[in-house]
């Protein structure tokens, strides 16, 4: 059996309007958590975002700031100069983020080369056909 926290016991994963899938919408995003981790020293400009992350377009970081910004999560701050400069910054809740996705980066530290290696058996055997849940059950 799973060890599931006692709150989430009791909570239905599947349905639309459940707080815990909205997390898990939050942070399913393959940006999201990265540009908020990205954020943690404080506010940022687009440009400077960018070179830190590698891979990321500046359509999709723009895209990814919007996200973030109609969730609460992060902040813009416009600034009356010319030219225009606008700083990203993490909110206060965006802060409450920053424990949870720094646990995700020690579990993919502690066990990556786990998952890397079961991909690469997968890889080896074909369709990869799954033997065990997410708790050792089917």
């Amino acid at each position: 059996m799973c060890d599931v926290p006692a709150i989430l016991e009791d909570l239905d994963v599947f349905l639309a309007d459940c707080r815990a899938r909205l997390a898990f919408d939050l942070m399913g995003n393959t940006w999201n958590a990265v540009v908020v981790w990205a954020l943690r020293e404080g506010p940022s400009r687009p440009g400077d975002l960018r070179e830190r992350i590698g891979g990321i377009s500046a359509k999709v970081l723009t895209e990814t700031l919007r996200r973030l910004e109609y969730n609460g999560l992060v902040s813009r701050r416009a600034y009356p100069e010319a030219p225009p400069r606008v700083e990203y910054g993490l909110t206060d809740l965006g802060r409450t983020l920053l424990p949870l996705i720094g646990a995700f980066g020690e579990w993919a530290f502690d066990h990556g080369d786990a998952v890397l290696d079961a991909q690469d058996r997968a890889d080896g055997m074909g369709a990869g056909t799954p033997t065990a849940g997410p708790c050792g059950e089917w």
